[in-house]
């Protein structure tokens, strides 16, 4: 039996991995907060109908519901003066001839680096929310079981200038991307 042996040379300098250096648009606070407070406004809006509702529907209303809906209503409160902040601190992103770094997470953070050689698509997105406050997003798949890479928050015209970037850095670069 012969031993295994690495295929690949060994590196001729050493690889220094670093964060991303590029934070996201500023504007994306707003669109963070904007989310934030339809989906927490939207389920404290239930928890305060559920309240309202039970007393006549069920007779008197039972005596943990307030608390609950304010307990909601706090969460929901605090949801939307820390996260938009807290995204905004930690998101980057990254691209370079070699690769795409990216950087994301609220509580768990996670860091990203895809080579080139992997990319396979690249696209952009814009939803309603994106589009009223000039941002878009830009995925990029690659053959990665971990997933797509995403960076998110960035100005609309930024994203489509690296999307047209990204495709022919990924096109230039050998390698069949598997």
């Amino acid at each position: 039996m012969t031993p295994l042996t690495s295929p690949l040379p060994p590196p001729t300098a050493p690889l220094r991995l670093r964060p991303p250096r590029h934070r996201v648009e500023r504007r994306a606070i707003g669109w963070w907060a904007l989310r934030s407070l339809l989906g927490g406004g939207s389920v404290t809006a239930l928890a305060v109908a559920t309240a309202l509702l039970a007393g006549p529907l069920t007779g008197p209303v039972r005596p943990w519901l307030w608390p609950a809906t304010g307990l909601i209503a706090a969460l929901a409160l605090a949801h939307l003066l820390v996260v938009p902040l807290w995204r905004y601190r930690v998101h980057r992103w990254e691209t370079t001839d070699d690769a795409v770094y990216t950087r994301a997470g609220w509580l768990w953070q996670e860091s990203r680096v895809a080579p080139m050689s992997r990319v396979q698509t690249v696209d952009t997105t814009r939803g309603p929310l994106q589009r009223l406050f000039g941002l878009a997003g830009v995925t990029v798949t690659t053959a990665s079981a971990a997933g797509p890479l995403v960076i998110t928050g960035l100005d609309h015209e930024r994203a489509r200038a690296l999307v047209t970037r990204l495709t022919e850095s990924a096109l230039a670069t050998p390698g069949d991307a598997t």
